[in-house]
């Protein structure tokens, strides 16, 4: 592969955060650090420890968590030798008092996240996470959900409020190939900042875009072991980076303890199998945010509909990430109708 970047590229394993909606944000001091210690023992570049929602998310609304952020964000960061630990924010669910004390416990990097046409909100966490002396990244959510220009714009926003990079997000898993390309190519011919990728696999994509991203001069790129993320999980890690060593891209991080970690580490946690089944798929499909797809199942559960006609729904009324009380609107609407017809 002939990457158009000279830049060496830098891996950040999710499963520890976007992970969190798989788990119902049940995780355990122990998961948490038998996790990076081993993740950082292979080398990972950066480990992603929060609420799936983010600093701050652990509320009725987005799941409670067992076991505090802050907690595990302290245990994360004493288990490493080598990895730094990021978290993920969202304005409106975290705050930068919640910045401040990950920042504290050992968080080096944190992703400050909107929706693709809302950068503008970013603002205050960026420009308090440079004060702190964090790396920053701004995280462009729904990417598909936006014009290429759009996109553009909103990372111009982010890039002038001091984020060293920003990401393309597909937290959908619904960018096409081709569809990346064009994202990545125009953020890296308008930034003089660093361009990453966030893939979510519900169209079985997700290393295929990677690798696109990578082609087209991202230089930050995501995964989670045994795809343990929300919807059908992120890129593979242990996958991806074989198929990057197979083209001669050394990411200096052990393939075989990677292997090791995902068989003996993360496949005893996970709930189900990482699979690409009917409801990932309409996520991808819809493209509707991945995290709400636990959500419109029990949605559908309680109201007797099938989740996928909750999801297209949802995709329809373009919903964002932060909305999940609206599947329930949704759901009661759905059903409402559905006894009108009979």
């Amino acid at each position: 592969m002939k990457r158009n970047s000279t830049l060496p590229l830098r891996f950040t394993e999710v499963c520890l955060r976007d992970g969190n909606h798989v788990m119902a944000h049940q995780f355990t001091e122990k998961q948490v650090n038998d996790a990076v210690k081993a993740l950082d023992e292979a080398g990972m570049h950066y480990i992603e420890v929060s609420h799936g929602d983010g600093l701050g998310g652990s509320t009725i609304q987005y799941g409670k968590s067992l076991v505090d952020e802050m907690k595990l964000i302290e245990t994360a960061a004493a288990s490493c030798k080598q990895a730094r630990i990021a978290v993920l924010l969202i304005p409106g669910i975290g705050t930068v008092n919640e910045l401040k004390e990950a920042r504290k416990l050992g968080a080096s990097l944190v992703r400050v996240a909107t929706h693709v046409t809302e950068a503008d909100v970013s603002r205050q966490h960026i420009h308090m996470a440079r004060e702190l002396g964090m790396e920053v990244m701004g995280f462009l959510m729904m990417a598909h959900s936006a014009p290429v220009e759009k996109l553009v714009e909103q990372a111009k926003l982010m890039e002038s409020y001091g984020a060293q990079g920003v990401y393309v997000t597909d937290s959908a898993g619904a960018l096409l190939p081709h569809e990346v390309k064009e994202r990545i190519a125009a953020l890296r011919n308008s930034l003089n900042i660093e361009v990453g990728f966030h893939a979510h696999n519900n169209l079985s994509l997700a290393v295929a875009n990677t690798l696109v991203a990578v082609e087209e001069g991202a230089t930050r790129i995501d995964g989670s072991v045994r795809c343990l993320g929300a919807g059908a999980g992120n890129t593979q890690t242990e996958v991806l980076l074989a198929v990057l060593d197979r083209m001669g891209m050394d990411m200096g991080i052990d393939i075989y303890k990677m292997m090791d970690l995902a068989e003996d580490v993360i496949g005893p946690m996970l709930p189900s199998s990482q699979e690409i089944k009917k409801g990932s798929l309409a996520l991808g499909y819809a493209g509707v945010y991945s995290s709400f797809l636990l959500h419109a199942e029990r949605a559908g559960l309680r109201f007797g509909l099938d989740p996928r006609d909750i999801l297209i729904e949802l995709g329809k009324r373009n919903a964002v990430g932060g909305q999940e009380d609206l599947i329930i609107e949704v759901a009661a609407e759905l059903a409402k109708q559905s006894k009108l017809e009979v």
